[in-house]
């Protein structure tokens, strides 16, 4: 008679609640451009590497990659805010460590612009004008 091995269950780790699409709109919703990267035009990717707890609290957050100007500071208050869920594991406590990109880019307007050439009556050319100018263009930019 063999015995079976015994069967061991991984881990369960701790998972953001309602997935990779509710974390990107919480930090979407929770992040403030700094004022000083916005006045400098600074735009990157800010890394940062933090810890989640068995109750699903954020520990240890620290800057992998910065870009400075208060970016750094933001990245890191907005992922000291989330909460993931907490984790069962038979009485195993389970500490997770991961880092999250975080994107910081201006909300420049777009600029979309036209050309339409038109011809003025007034100023066109006529038999006994020479043919100068008469011409003239018009500009639309819409924001």
């Amino acid at each position: 008679m063999t015995q079976q091995p015994k069967k061991y269950d991984m881990l369960k780790m701790p998972g953001y609640p309602g997935g990779g699409k509710a974390f990107q709109e919480f930090i979407t919703k929770n992040i403030r451009y700094p004022k000083e990267a916005e006045e400098a035009n600074i735009e990157g990717k800010v890394i940062v590497g933090y810890d989640i707890t068995d109750n699903g609290f954020v520990q240890n957050p620290h800057i992998i990659k910065g870009i400075g100007y208060g970016c750094d500071e933001e990245a890191i208050r907005v992922v000291s805010m989330l909460r993931y869920e907490k984790v069962k594991n038979k009485g195993w406590r389970v500490k997770l460590t991961t880092k999250t990109t975080i994107n910081f880019h201006l909300n420049k307007p777009g600029i979309a612009y036209s050309v339409t050439e038109t011809q003025n009556p007034e100023t066109a050319p006529s038999v006994t004008e020479s043919n100068t100018g008469g011409t003239s263009y018009t500009y639309t930019i819409t924001y």
